[in-house]
């Protein structure tokens, strides 16, 4: 699947293949971090990939997280949680937002992440910043690794 984002994205004309990137990385887990990998890999300068694969993932997450939101207020009745669900309850319950937000990433893509905190209460406004936060810290560092990665093969 890698290998064929990435070729999509290479396949753009050069001009374009920041929109590539931005494109790969609304997908939920490619997320930004995944974006900045193909797009660096792909041959983009490493600070428009990094860039396109944050914008692409925030605006997806944000699309999530207000669907989950008008959502909640349409339907505010509790209702049974799945063993995956209740995982991620008891770690919002632990950890709340910011917590969930930066470690979230390993275990499930942000868009579903901020989709289930605000579906357990949370305030939009707090999972959007914190999960922007998020998407940018590893967007940043997996673009800078695969960056070093790419000039150490050169």
């Amino acid at each position: 699947m890698i290998e064929s984002l990435q070729d999509f994205t290479s396949g753009l004309p050069p001009l374009l293949q920041w929109l590539g990137v931005l494109l790969v990385s609304a997908i939920p887990f490619v997320e930004s971090y995944g974006g900045s990998v193909i797009g660096i890999i792909a041959g983009l300068n490493p600070v428009i990939a990094i860039v396109a694969a944050i914008v692409g993932n925030v605006i997806s997450m944000i699309i999530f997280v207000l669907s989950a939101h008008r959502v909640r207020t349409r339907v505010a009745k509790p209702k049974e949680l799945t063993p995956r669900r209740e995982k991620l309850r008891r770690r919002f319950d632990r950890y709340g937002v910011a917590g969930v937000s930066l470690l979230g990433q390993t275990v499930l893509p942000s868009q579903i992440t901020s989709a289930a905190m605000v579906s357990f209460g949370a305030s939009k406004d707090a999972v959007i910043l914190w999960q922007t936060i998020s998407i940018i810290i590893w967007g940043v560092a997996f673009g800078v690794l695969a960056a070093l990665g790419v000039s150490l093969v050169e």
